[in-house]
This record gives structure tokens, sequence and C-alpha cells, in this order.
């Protein structure tokens, strides 16, 4: 009951039938990360997909320099791993754990069997990549074409919306892996922090992140 409900929590899977998800379930497995360890590499084999329960997971990849570029940061009920599950390819990028992590992983050809038998699944599991493809055309056109206030102050109000706050965000990741999300380095994003500190649009207390002025990082964004 506890992995069904689990199953559950995923957008992928809150519109099927009880039978669908007592199946799903039956073919998921726990796994447990600590803070810091690697979940897969980029190249390795794509055998499945994750569904993460708790904790919060970074997908990046490492340039040939060694500079690393955070591409997503994932928490509870969202899905990752899945575009090999299709295609049978290697992982495009690597996935690390950035607290304490538990998933439920689906093997897959097992999952890929269920795909066959079950077609609901299969149109949730599109409509789920079609909107991970509209984040990272959103990322893609952050990163080339936004300068990286504008990029702060983006990612500000998407955590406000995401945290259903009026007044403040916290920050889940460390400046660090902020600035790798955004395309910057740290002591740049610290001076970003600075300046919006300084013109009245936030005030910032460790990681609790006051927005003074929505409608002035509406605009900067």
């Amino acid at each position: 009951m506890i992995k069904k409900n689990l199953v559950l929590s995923s957008s992928l899977f809150d519109s099927l039938p009880a039978d669908q998800l007592a199946v799903l379930s039956g073919i998921s497995v726990e796994k447990h990360y600590a803070r810091g360890e690697s979940i897969f590499f980029e190249g390795d084999p794509g055998t499945g997909f994750h569904l993460l329960t708790e904790g919060r997971v970074k997908i990046y990849k490492v340039a040939d320099s060694g500079r690393e570029q955070i591409l997503h940061i994932f928490g509870l009920g969202e899905t990752f791993g899945e575009v090999p599950v299709f295609h049978g390819t290697p992982f495009p990028a690597s996935a690390e754990a950035l607290s304490a992590v538990k998933t439920l992983y689906f093997p897959r050809k097992s999952f890929a069997a269920l795909v066959e038998k079950y077609p609901t699944l299969a149109m949730n599991m599109l409509g789920v990549l079609a909107l991970k493809l509209r984040q990272f055309a959103q990322q893609v056109e952050d990163l080339s074409l936004k300068e990286v206030p504008a990029r702060l102050a983006g990612y500000l109000l998407y955590l406000r919306e995401e945290q259903k706050s009026q007044e403040s965000v916290r920050l889940e990741i460390s400046k660090g892996q902020l600035a790798s999300l955004l395309g910057t380095s740290a002591e740049t994003l610290s001076r970003i922090f600075t300046k919006m500190g300084c013109e009245g649009l936030i005030e910032v207390k460790g990681r609790e992140i006051h927005l003074l002025d929505i409608s002035g990082l509406e605009k900067r964004s």
C-alpha cells in the first residue's frame, strides 16, 4: 500500500486506475542513496528510470574542461532517466543525490511490457516528457539569450511559484550549485545577489531570500 501511494505521487501515474497502479508497484524496486552518491553516470546503460520519493537529485553534465553544468534539480514525485526506457540508449547525463535520497526504480524491460499492455501509461509518459522538453528548451533559451541577473530573477520567481510563497523563498541547493544551474560562476552570482539587495529587489539571509519587489523581479526577468 505504501509503494502504491508513492507511485501515485507522480504526475506520470496519477490518472491511472487502481489495478494499473498495483502492477506498477509490483515491478518497482526501492533504492536508497546517500548525499553525494552517484545514481548513474552519463554513458551508463539506460536500464530503467527513477521516481523520487524523498530528497533532491541533480542532473548534470561535465565539460572536457571539468566544469560542471547542472541541467535540472528534481524533487519529490518527479521522475528522471525516462528517455532510455523508450530508446534503450545510454543515459545522456549524470545524476547525483543532493541529500539522502529514496527512489522507486522501474526496470526498463518490465516497464516497456506494461506500456505495450496499457496505452494510457504511454500517453501519460509522453505528456511528462513533452513538459520536460519544454522546460529544457526554456533553459537553453535563458542560458543563451538572457544575462545572469535575468536568469536569477526568473529562478527566484519560479521558486516563489513552486513553494507557493508570497514574500520569501528558500534555496534548497547551495549557491555554488545554483550558479552551475544558471550557467555562471559562484563569484558572479554572489555579486548579483549583492547588487539586487542594494537595488531593493531582495534581501538575502543565508538560504532564505526575501522578495521585496516582485514587480521589479518580473521586469528584470
